[in-house]
């Protein structure tokens, strides 16, 4: 038996006998059982190394057919043994889909539970999930596949809109309706859950690329890239003549680009690609290199604006929605400045993609060309009931006999007092308005200001949040009371249905109540103040300004939203004008209109002042003219929605109708397959930034859409390439770009060689070790005012490396992470706090490294204490090295974690991933390793230590007070004090007293586990050693034997002291005095110690005996013979 699905979904129509897109990869995850999940090596046979050159495009698109398949297994792997942290979700009911149709197609209505675990991550569907389907939440793997419960997967296939508590799923094996869930048959019958593991949307699209199962199959392009000659002409030999020359240049001129301020290797990469496009006799790849700091984005705005300007329709995507986001703020950024006629010329420009995980409502730049909130304004304004026409058409017949409308009112008025009613609405229909519009003093007045049209747009996108959050909370409303009917049999001390009903009819005759009551106290406060009932019909002049101001500012609204989004093609400049105009004319009159009802004269005014022989009227004598021209102006601006194709407000319709006509558009790679639609307007050109990041198997899903003629592959094969999960695919070069490729092959790439982001000191190595000393650095970067002392000492110049040699590794999980690094990094980042509290000076900080683990420790330990409204100029962001690509800040401090004997340093040895970390500085670059084991590892690592030794960039952490006692902090907490209490230990190094300890003291600190005592007891060793001394006999040891009284007490806590004393030894022939540490114990325990070392004692000279008593003072400085050096304490 088949059912309908619920209403509210949005189905999709491509399920067929034939089955749907993407069905073979879908198919083949849902034949692998658990155990073929958990067999890393099920495809390793399979997988083949991905070749640089192909004889065929059928032998190019099948060898990512299994590297695919295997990354696919990869990532569900990976899920599945991290089940127990997965998100979960009961579920509420599962009925059969109306495309149910066994054994292949077992499509499933599944509504989820509303009710959320407090103590677990709740799961929120969304398209192309893989899902489990489980009786319990699992604690492990094991819990997927029970006795009762057989290992059971489903794909979601389509999500309800209203709310994410609906969805369609395709499962791998039949589930009986009505056994699972509230509304089970039987009370004893098991509960469902829903387990999200992986999603495979992107893999999803790829396979379909691959099986050229994409509408359009462009393979144009594809073609091209396949040839293995790399002599091939990049260049049309017939688009070489000078005079297409001139024409190009002419096109770059004229599309204002020298306002750009471009540098030579820009402008002729902006040029060469303008020339690719003008290109109709062969087709093109180009490759832009854009090394770190190189203006690449800058470059590829600049590029996209003269495409812009001679209507190229260009496709831009991206690997991630941050790149996305990125290039298309920047875009903006250009485009914004160059409008001359308001926003007129946007609706040329969409974005489009989840708009959840791109956070677009964090890029308020972005608002006006992203195209879901696009659909809804354009929604709004075509609405034939609320939109731009009606409101149009409202205020001719205003402006035109404004008496006859006051006369309809007042009918209208006088019929619903006939009836008793006396209802106030804010409808656009209706001709009494009470509103908030009605307390604003007239008509916008900066509707064509940029920021006035932001604020107008925030309004309409709050409006529209507000009316689906309203929707959705009516839908939850109707689902919580039908589910209420269905549990309630079940549950115990429940109010029976007729008591709810009673209680809703209660509450009901309360609120009218409430309502009689307020309105009788309306009318009593109507007649203290001597009104009567009456007197709420709106006087003339009443009802006049406030339908104006309403309609006025509306038709204001939605005229700026039809020439801000609709695109360029579809509406001229000439109407552009004259609406603007039109806007004009009406703030105007509305001033007029406000300044005679303040005179008391808006009904003369209104009827022609040319009748009025009075001077009170002389500025009042422009109005005629102006309402006649406003009135033609409208008039004639409605005949525009003529040649529009879109005439009503159907949101996949105007979808539709944005990304057919728009002249740029973005989305990620994976996102271009909503391109590939039937009937879709050509594209000319495609744009792909960041595309060494991307792998050439996702690349395929944009190069193949329909009339592309034109790719520009924008990206920098020396840093990180794509994340691939699998270590079979990343043998077989799955995660390889086609840029790369493509750079292998020998293809000519034109270099951006001139860096603005990275001092000069900072720049050299990585440009030197990775670009062959090609980069030169901008005229930006070698002034004076880009050189910044964060800190004082040489130790934190513009770039230095910093010894860390009592560094710990350990592995944590899967990674590993370095305790005394995050200490250091946590007392650089607090002492930068201290400097920017002081000095107010604006300092952005990235803390980066290569291990997740060290990562996450660096991320508990300053937690958000530096990103706080209280200090908005002073930000600490804390990534991965991977996760900072792209990215850029004032400092990077980078952790490099590794400190082994052995000189290994895993995937650190990357050169990729290396090149990023040394390139995100703007300023300062701090790195933190162990120098020996950077240089016993013979990677890129080695080569870095041994330039900053050369160039007196190496410091050692312990030269710094501060990152000692850090190191010393950090030792005492990990329980690594052999470090501390060594002869030469880093705590005491620069200190005035050397300190020796004695084998009982090496045992009593090891035996106390309190860590806060064990620093006190080092904070207390170092201000001895440091010379401080109380005067006074309280502290030496009172005893009687004759020895025991060298003996002096330090107190630790009221229970525990620090016995020491002072001792002679014997260095360079030279007797010297040291700080000897005889042990840290209770005070009943002192005496057994002292009479210990009475006999230790007893064997000293007495020449020795006077010379550990000898001291001086310098206050309470205990002197030797250098000078005094800083206290500090842990």
């Amino acid at each position: 038996m088949r059912r309908k699905v619920k209403k509210g979904y949005k189905r999709q129509k491509n399920v067929k006998k034939g089955g749907s897109k993407g069905e073979g990869l879908i198919d083949l995850v849902f034949s692998w059982s658990l155990a073929d999940v958990l067999n890393k090596d099920l495809y390793k046979a399979k997988v083949k190394p991905i070749p640089e050159i192909f004889s065929s495009t059928k032998e190019y698109m099948d060898s990512f057919i299994y590297p695919l398949i295997e990354e696919t297994h990869t990532g569900l792997f990976s899920s599945i043994q991290t089940v127990h942290r997965a998100p979960t979700r009961e579920i509420w009911s599962v009925d059969i889909a109306e495309d149910f149709n066994p054994p292949m197609y077992l499509y499933y209505t599944i509504s989820l539970n509303r009710k959320r675990d407090r103590h677990a991550a709740s799961y929120e569907p969304k398209l192309g999930d893989l899902i489990a389907l489980t009786e319990v939440r699992p604690n492990c793997m094991e819990d997927l596949q029970r006795p009762r419960s057989p290992y059971l997967i489903g794909l979601v296939h389509t999500v309800g809109e209203c709310g994410s508590e609906n969805m369609v799923i395709r499962a791998s094996k039949a589930i009986v309706p009505g056994e699972y869930g509230y509304r089970r048959k039987y009370k004893k019958q098991r509960s469902l859950f829903v387990v999200y593991l992986t999603s495979m949307i992107t893999n999803l699209r790829m396979w379909m690329a691959l099986k050229s199962e994409l509408e359009g199959r462009n393979m144009n392009v594809i073609d091209r890239v396949l040839q293995p000659d790399s002599t091939i002409e990049e260049s049309c030999s017939k688009c070489l003549s000078e005079e297409s020359n001139q024409a190009v240049k002419s096109i770059v001129e004229n599309a204002m680009i020298s306002s750009f301020k471009l540098d030579t290797s820009q402008w002729e990469a902006v040029s060469s690609c303008v020339a690719t496009r003008q290109c109709h006799h062969q087709n093109t790849v180009k490759l832009i290199w854009g090394p770190p700091g190189t203006g690449k984005t800058k470059t590829v705005a600049s590029l996209l604006f003269a495409l812009l300007r001679i209507k190229c329709r260009t496709l831009t995507c991206a690997p991630t929605n941050i790149a996305v986001l990125g290039v298309t703020s920047r875009l903006m950024s250009l485009v914004n400045g160059a409008l001359e006629y308001d926003t007129y010329g946007l609706g040329d420009i969409v974005l489009f993609g989840n708009g959840k995980r791109m956070e677009i409502d964090d890029h308020e730049d972005l608002f006006d060309v992203f195209l879901d909130y696009r659909v809804n304004a354009l929604s709004s304004c075509l609405n034939s009931l609320t939109g731009w026409k009606h409101n149009v058409e409202s205020m001719i017949r205003l402006l035109e006999d404004p008496e006859e409308m006051y006369r309809l009112y007042l009918e209208e008025r006088k019929n619903e007092q006939n009836k008793g009613e006396e209802e106030e609405d804010t409808s656009f229909g209706n001709w009494m308005v009470i509103s908030n519009e009605d307390k604003d003093e007239g008509i916008h007045q900066d509707s064509n200001d940029e920021g006035a049209n932001r604020i107008w747009w925030r309004k309409i996108v709050q409006t529209w949040k507000e009316n689906k959050k309203s929707e959705k909370e009516e839908e939850e409303e109707r689902r919580r009371i039908s589910r209420r009917k269905i549990v309630q049999p079940w549950k115990e001390n429940k109010k029976s249905e007729k008591e709810e009903e009673e209680e809703r009819s209660k509450r009901k005759r309360k609120l009218e109540c409430d309502k009689r009551e307020e309105k009788d106290d309306s009318t009593r406060s109507n007649k203290e103040n001597g009104e009567k009932d009456e007197d709420l019909t709106a006087t003339f002049e009443e009802f006049f300004m406030k339908r104006f101001k309403l309609i006025g500012n509306q038709l204001i609204f939605h005229t700026t939203d039809l020439y801000t989004h609709l695109p360029t093609a579809f509406i001229s400049l000439e109407v552009v004008k004259k609406m603007i105009k039109a806007l004009d004319l009406l703030k105007s009159i509305g001033a007029m209109y406000t300044r005679a009802v303040a005179i008391k004269s808006l009904r003369e005014v209104l009827n022609g002042v040319d009748e009025v022989g009075n001077t009170t009227f002389e500025h009042f004598r422009n109005l005629s003219s102006s309402k006649t021209e406003l009135v033609q102006i409208l008039r004639f601006l409605p005949e525009i929605l003529i040649h529009l194709p879109i005439l009503n407000t159907s949101h996949n319709e105007i979808r539709s109708f944005c990304l057919q006509n728009a002249c740029l558009i973005f989305c990620t790679a994976s996102s271009s397959a909503t391109l590939h639609t039937k009937g879709m307007r050509e594209l000319e050109l495609l744009v792909i930034d960041e595309a060494a990041q991307l792998i050439e198997c996702e690349s395929t899903i944009p190069l193949q859409l329909s009339g592309l003629r034109h790719a520009i592959l924008v990206g920098d094969e020396r840093q990180l390439p794509a994340t691939v999960e699998s270590e079979i695919c990343q043998s077989a070069k799955f995660g390889r770009s086609l840029f790369e490729r493509l750079v292998i092959l020998g293809r000519k790439k034109h270099l951006l060689n001139v860096q603005y982001r990275m001092h000069p000191s900072i720049s050299s190595f990585p440009n030197r070790e990775f670009y062959e000393s090609k980069i030169l650095d901008g005229p930006n970067v070698k002034e004076q005012a880009h050189e910044r002392r964060l800190l004082r000492g040489s130790m934190y110049g513009s770039y230095s490396f910093i010894n860390v040699s009592q560094g710990k590794e350990e592995l944590d999980r899967h990674s590993t992470k370095n305790l005394v690094e995050v200490a250091v990094v946590s007392k650089i980042v607090a002492s930068l706090f201290k400097e920017y509290v002081a000095s107010k000076q604006k300092l952005s900080v990235g803390c980066i490294s290569p291990y997740k683990a060290q990562v996450f420790a660096l991320q508990e330990k300053l937690g958000q204490t530096y990103n706080t409204d209280s200090y908005p100029d002073f930000s600490v962001d804390v990534r991965s090295v991977d996760g900072f690509q792209g990215g850029e800040e004032d400092l990077i401090i980078i952790s490099t974690v590794r400190c082994n004997e052995r000189g290994s340093v895993g995937f650190l040895s990357n050169r990729q991933r290396t090149n990023v970390a040394l390139t995100r500085a703007r300023h300062c670059l701090w790195i933190l390793g162990d120098g020996a084991t950077l240089i016993n590892s013979g990677s890129v690592w080695k080569e870095l230590v041994v330039d900053a030794k050369a160039r007196d960039c190496f410091y050692d952490a312990n030269d710094d007070k501060n990152l000692a006692q850090a190191v010393a902090g950090a030792l005492v907490e990990l329980n690594q004090l052999d470090t501390l209490l060594v002869t030469d230990s880093p705590l005491f190094r620069n200190m005035r007293w050397k300190v020796r300890f004695s084998d009982e003291f090496m045992k009593s600190i090891y035996g106390i586990r309190n860590i806060g005592v064990r620093k006190e007891v080092f904070s207390i060793l170092q201000r001895l050693s440091s010379g401080y001394h109380r005067h006074g006999n309280e502290n030496v040891l009172k005893m009687g034997g004759t020895y025991s009284q060298l003996l002096e007490l330090y107190p630790v806590y009221e229970w525990l002291n620090l016995v020491w004393s002072v001792d002679i030894e014997r260095e360079s022939s030279m007797d010297i005095q040291v700080l000897k540490v005889w042990d840290v114990l209770p005070k009943a325990e002192i005496l057994r110690l002292a009479n210990h070392l009475d006999t230790v004692f007893g064997n000293y000279a007495i020449d020795k005996m006077n010379r550990c008593k000898c001291r001086s003072f310098e206050g309470y400085a205990c002197m030797l013979a250098v000078s005094s050096f800083d206290i500090f304490s842990f």
